[in-house]
């Protein structure tokens, strides 16, 4: 099968469906089927379920009332069926002519003239009467690709393609799974006596081969990369830490032990002749910010620049602004760089970074643009690293001769998604919360019932207590959500008089944020109303009550790291969810997960179980390969055999695990090293 012949324009649709070469096709398997193997007469044909009949159309007419709409009868040997197309184009009237014998595959249902089928799938019946032998698959497509055209490609490929096993059998006849040629011919055309429940859960053994297959291939290509990135050189970082010892001696806190393990691993992986990639995840407010601070400080100690990097201006301000009050006493220069600045002061900023003045450089994406120069860039820490993609993170990497990356995350990453998605990183976790943090109490309370929730508000005011009002995303749109803060910082004004509300939102100059954000924090303003396009992140050990609105409509993750904005202080603690009814399952789902744990851990693997791991770890945003058949829960005993393999077959057989990802993931091997 030669790509080239295809048009422009039949590319454009494979591509957007993931397929780019012949053996695409091989692996692009169906979604469904539908069961054109038996052939029901019209009176015994079970109703609500789809089904195949056959019989001569007697009728077709188009009828005009109540709306436009051709409705034929066709009848067997036993009963009448009513075949009713809404939308329909001429050729179907021809398809249905009276005296023809057709076949039909659809939903019979109850109609007010009798039993029918709208829009089936219509084919003149054919002079032999032979039914198909196997299952028809419907196949996942787009616009424009109708699965005919699919179907007739994916056959060409199953005969042209070679089907040969990349494993041999004593890795898949141990674990019980057949070979890949008869799992996928089976899959694609799978007889009608196999059950259609195995199939349509996965559980077939011929799902469960290919689920394997596919895990073996991220194993081998996160385990490449991973033996790969310790070929490369990078700077050896011992200091004598007497840097580090004079910032933990101005801290008005001492290190949790979970902090000190992490930071261990960190300072040996810095003194490494490669470059550490590791990553540390820690739940909201455990502490991952000072531990950043002291590897930085090794990394300045022995003549090295440090680059920290966070998604939105808002949080990488934070990070600058808390990182200058730490390091500037230490006779350091923090600089700040991003997007938003003026000309004037952003060239001083790049002038400080490329002379080496500033030896710790804080920015958002602005630091990985091209005209970013580092003197001798050693150390590079992304925080929130999900929700940068693979090219970004790499550019900000190329600013150095392979320097050490150190990437935080406060979304706590369940077991089966680090031995997946992150086998190619070294994990450390802070599993540890600082001394004084108080438990808080999360309340489920209807919207109906906001009135006392703002009453509440009053009296938390009048303790002395600081309140954030959290407004959600509505509808994907950025306007509408601004709108809803806007709206509900009149509300709260209004109604709770004597009290200063304050409103930040992404929209607001970064001055007018960092104004605000000032303002609260020194409790000139007593309730924050704020947007979730931004990080609510400044440490205000005085807020003790959270509202946040909508909170059905937000994910477990978000509504975690959210509610960790309060909790920080002495008093007791308060996170109200404001929902809107009917609830549905999901919505429900959630909000029952987030009100019965405060475990980060236990979060992170129900909403792994709720939105799948593309959403959770933000892998669509990475640009790394998604798990298109497994699922690493229900999977999990195929990924721990996946992972013994990998490192079997890289040890002892390289050629095998080479053949293996050629097919798998040819040249995508490079978006799995970040």
């Amino acid at each position: 099968m030669d790509f080239s012949t295809f048009s422009p324009k039949f590319q454009s649709q494979l591509a957007k469906i993931g397929i780019g070469r012949a053996f695409d096709f091989v692996l692009h398997l169906p979604l469904r089927y539908e069961d054109e193997t038996h052939l029901y007469p019209i009176t015994d044909a079970p109703i609500g379920g789809q089904v195949l009949v056959e019989g001569e159309v007697q009728s077709c007419e188009v009828q005009y009332k109540p709306r436009k709409q051709l409705v034929a009868r066709v009848a067997d040997s036993g009963g009448t069926l009513v075949v009713r197309l809404i939308n329909f184009y001429p050729s179907a009237a021809k398809q249905l002519t009276v005296g023809k014998r057709v076949r039909l595959f659809g939903e019979i249902r109850r109609g007010f003239w009798g039993d029918e089928m709208v829009h089936p799938k219509i084919r003149v019946a054919s002079d032999d009467g032979a039914l198909n032998e196997a299952l028809t698959p419907v196949y996942p497509t787009t616009a424009g690709l109708p699965q005919f055209q699919l179907i007739k490609h994916i056959a060409l490929a199953l005969r042209t393609c070679d089907l040969r096993d990349t494993l041999p059998a004593t890795i898949f006849d141990p674990l019980g799974l057949p070979d890949f040629a008869g799992s996928v011919r089976l899959l694609h055309n799978p007889p009608p006596d196999v059950p259609q429940y195995s199939l349509s859960e996965r559980t077939h053994p011929a799902w469960r081969r290919l689920k394997f297959d596919e895990l073996l291939a991220q194993q081998l290509s996160l385990r490449t990369a991973r033996a790969a990135r310790r070929e490369q050189t990078a700077p050896v970082i011992r200091p004598k830490g007497e840097l580090a010892a004079k910032l933990l001696q101005q801290l008005p806190f001492g290190l949790t032990r979970a902090q000190q393990k992490v930071l261990a691993e960190i300072n040996a992986d810095l003194g490494e002749p490669h470059p550490m990639q590791r990553l540390l995840q820690g739940d909201v407010g455990a502490g991952k910010t000072v531990v950043a601070a002291l590897a930085a400080c090794h990394a300045i100690e022995a003549g090295w620049q440090v680059a920290l990097m966070a998604p939105t201006e808002i949080l990488a301000e934070q990070h600058f602004r808390k990182l200058a009050d730490w390091l500037a006493p230490l006779g350091l220069q923090v600089a700040w760089l991003t997007g938003s600045l003026k000309s004037k002061e952003k060239k001083a900023a790049l002038a400080q970074a490329q002379e080496g003045h500033a030896q710790l450089i804080v920015g958002t994406h602005a630091l990985f643009q091209q005209d970013v120069e580092f003197e001798r860039l050693g150390l590079v820490i992304v925080d929130e690293q999900h929700r940068f993609g693979v090219a970004q993170r790499l550019a900000l990497r190329g600013k150095g001769a392979s320097p050490h990356q150190l990437m935080m995350s406060a979304t706590p990453i369940p077991r089966t998604l680090a031995m997946s998605f992150y086998a190619d990183l070294d994990v450390s976790v802070i599993d540890e919360l600082p001394p004084g943090r108080t438990p808080i109490v999360t309340k489920l309370i209807s919207d109906a019932r906001r009135d006392e929730v703002i009453a509440r508000i009053a009296v938390k005011v009048s303790e002395g207590r600081q309140v954030y009002w959290v407004c959600p995303l509505i509808e994907e749109s950025e306007a509408l959500q601004l709108q809803t803060a806007v709206d509900t910082h009149a509300q709260l004004t209004e109604e709770l008089e004597g009290i200063r509300v304050g409103l930040i939102h992404g929209r607001l100059k970064t001055a007018e944020k960092a104004e605000v954000m000032a303002a609260f924090l020194r409790n000139e303003i007593q309730v924050l109303v704020a947007t979730t396009v931004i990080e609510v992140g400044v440490d205000v050990p005085n807020a003790s009550l959270m509202v946040i609105e909508h909170a059905e409509r937000m994910g477990l993750s978000q509504l975690h790291q959210l509610r960790g904005r309060v909790g920080r202080g002495r008093h007791e603690s308060f996170c109200v969810l404001l929902y809107a009814g009917p609830l549905g399952e999901t919505a429900r789902a959630r909000l029952k997960v987030i009100h019965d744990t405060t475990d980060g851990f236990e979060i992170a693997r129900q909403d792994l179980l709720i939105r799948g791991p593309g959403e959770l770890v933000g892998m669509r945003q990475s640009g790394a390969a998604m798990l298109r058949f497994a699922d690493l829960e229900a999977d999990a005993d195929l990924l721990e055999a996946a992972r013994e393999v990998a490192q079997d077959l890289l040890a002892h057989a390289p050629q095998i695990a080479t053949r293996h990802l050629d097919r798998w993931l040819p040249g995508r091997e490079a978006l799995l090293r970040v």
